[in-house]
């Protein structure tokens, strides 16, 4: 699925390396990696003290733009992440 410059933007505004913060309310450790010389990238987060976990692959392509492949999970949920994440001061 290709995505839209706000959700690049949300994207990239999430700090490279581990950092915290939350999501409506639920507070989070998140892992954002860059691969591949920044032609891939992939974001991996646990809620502290529950299950939840979200995992994507951003991959920037010539051809097709930005590709979002969440991992085993739905697009709404990885999407609705990224937007409503915020970084721990």
């Amino acid at each position: 699925m290709s995505v839209t410059e706000p959700f690049l933007s949300a994207f990239f505004a999430i700090p490279a390396g581990s950092s915290t913060g939350r999501v409506c309310g639920r507070r989070y450790i998140v892992n954002r990696t860059e691969l591949a010389g920044g032609k891939s990238h992939k974001l991996v987060a646990h809620e502290l003290g529950s299950g939840d976990y979200i995992s994507l692959n951003l991959y920037l392509t010539r051809n097709s733009g930005a590709l979002l492949r969440p991992c085993e999970m739905s697009v709404q949920k990885v999407t609705d992440f990224v937007l409503g994440f915020e970084p721990d001061p």
